[in-house]
């Protein structure tokens, strides 16, 4: 009997927990332009051969073995990325705990009371008396658990129920509970994030390092250079051919060279720090750059013109959404709060003067204890609770739109750069070439006689300078390569 009637309150309660306060969710309009922007710095590709980042993954992205081993490391060690899974784990485990209270929670509970009192035990039972003569007579009478004049009695029960459990008929849990998994949708994003982060700095880590590489070996074959032009200048002033001036502008450049080499033997220093603690663990000399590929170590197939609905791939945008619809549920929770409140504690079991009879016919026992309460006076913390949700949902939406207007923002930069770079690195190539033909040339007149000591020296300055510029617009077409990449996306898989 009561099992029926505690299935029909439960079943009237889910029927009414229908109602949901929350705002309807609609997705909020892009607030950047519908594609990618165009003009001169922006170069035109064929779409139709375009790889698509946030569907290529990174293994295939890179092309050198010893960046994507580097990579590998850096994805099973690194602190970060750590910390992002445990906090996935820490989000789903709160979920879970929220989810919960959706369902009644149902306990099992037995207890046992021993008890002595001067009075009778309440109980049934027959008795008779018999009497003869006056003033006299006997008496005598037995009973299931009475005690004549006082004693014992023991009382054994086992009860299983739910105890307090909100009937949602608002949909205050059921938001709770979507907030909670959006929090947890987020944690996932965010590690995805840490992820592509990861990936993007470890890779733009190695190839600074190789940069910093060449950028030691031109030091030195420049000193060797200076040193040579330094000998000869002083060479010829002992013989009064050259001036002191020229000895000492010829030592200026050599100083210099020296001066980068040990500038540069310090970066490569720092660039290998850098990488050990992106990687998490120290790597080995074989894994680490001798110089700056001659390939380019990354697919070059990347997309332009593109629309912004591509920014709804990156993590760090899905991750904000996640945010902004918990928002929107949290309105519908503090909503809710307005409205009554209704619980329902219930038990069924069993109660017995024996434990031997504690399971036996007619021991049964059953409560049903349904509550509801409805706020009236709470001196405004229901409505600064509802304004308080309403200004945190306006809180995401700005940081979702200002999530999105960075993406496009990162996106556009990136094409920008790599819509020139490819004319800027054929400049410097050439200049880079001019100015060796011109040093040659300039040492041949030199000693020939025909032009001052300052041509040689300046012409060689210049190619010293070309040579490092040459170097990094190299650095700047690979590493912004690996932006465009991250910034459309890539690096999920």
């Amino acid at each position: 009997m009561f099992s029926r009637k505690i299935a029909l309150t439960f079943a009237a309660g889910l029927t009414l927990a229908g109602c949901n306060l929350a705002p309807k969710y609609v997705r909020p309009a892009l607030p950047v332009a519908s594609s990618t922007p165009t003009g001169p710095a922006y170069a035109a590709t064929d779409a139709a051969g375009a790889i698509v980042p946030a569907d290529t993954a990174w293994e295939a992205f890179f092309t050198d073995d010893r960046l994507r081993r580097v990579i590998r490391t850096a994805l099973d060690n690194n602190r970060d990325v750590r910390i992002a899974v445990a906090n996935v784990a820490q989000a789903r485990a709160q979920y879970r705990v929220q989810r919960a209270d959706l369902f009644p929670t149902l306990g099992a509970t037995g207890s046992a009371t021993y008890q002595k009192s001067p009075f009778g035990a309440v109980g049934g039972g027959t008795g008779g008396t018999t009497g003869g003569g006056t003033g006299g007579g006997t008496g005598g009478g037995t009973g299931a658990g009475a005690v004549a004049g006082g004693g014992r009695f023991d009382i054994y029960s086992a009860n299983l129920g739910v105890s307090a459990w909100e009937i949602d008929l608002f949909g205050r849990v059921r938001n709770l509970t979507q907030a909670q998994q959006q929090a947890y949708f987020a944690a996932e994003e965010n590690r995805n994030a840490a992820q592509v982060s990861l990936i993007a700095e470890t890779a733009t880590a190695w190839l600074t390092m190789a940069a910093d590489q060449d950028r030691l070996k031109i030091a030195q074959d420049t000193e060797r250079a200076f040193g040579e032009t330094l000998k000869l200048t002083q060479d010829r002033f002992r013989i009064g051919i050259a001036s002191e001036l020229e000895v000492r502008q010829a030592r200026t450049t050599y100083d210099q060279a020296r001066s980068d080499i040990a500038d540069a033997t310090t970066l490569i220093a720092q660039d290998q720090n850098a990488l050990n603690l992106l990687a998490g663990t120290t790597l080995s000399a074989d894994l680490l750059p001798a110089r700056m590929p001659e390939k380019t170590p990354t697919l070059e197939n990347l997309p332009a013109n593109l629309s912004s609905e591509v920014l709804l791939r990156r993590p760090d945008v899905a991750a904000a959404e996640h945010q902004l619809i918990a928002a929107n549920a949290n309105i519908g929770a503090a909503r809710a709060a307005f409205f009554p409140n209704i619980s329902l504690t219930a038990s069924l079991g069993t109660l017995s003067l024996g434990l031997s009879n504690l399971f036996g016919k007619g021991s049964e026992s059953w409560s049903v204890a349904p509550s509801i309460t409805q706020p009236i006076f709470d001196f405004g913390r229901n409505k600064g609770n509802l304004d308080y949700a309403k200004a945190s949902r306006d809180a995401m939406l700005a940081t979702y739109e200002k999530s999105v207007q960075t993406g496009f923002r990162e996106v556009a930069d990136a094409l920008a750069r790599r819509g020139t770079i490819n004319g800027q690195l054929e400049a410097q190539t050439s200049l880079r070439d001019n100015a060796a033909g011109a040093f040659n040339l300039s040492q041949l007149r030199f000693r020939a006689g025909i032009d001052p000591f300052l041509n040689t020296l300046d012409s060689q300055r210049s190619l010293y300078t070309a040579q490092q510029s040459l170097l990094a617009t190299r650095l700047v077409r690979d590493t912004n390569a690996v932006e465009l990449y991250r910034a459309l996306g890539g690096g999920l898989r």
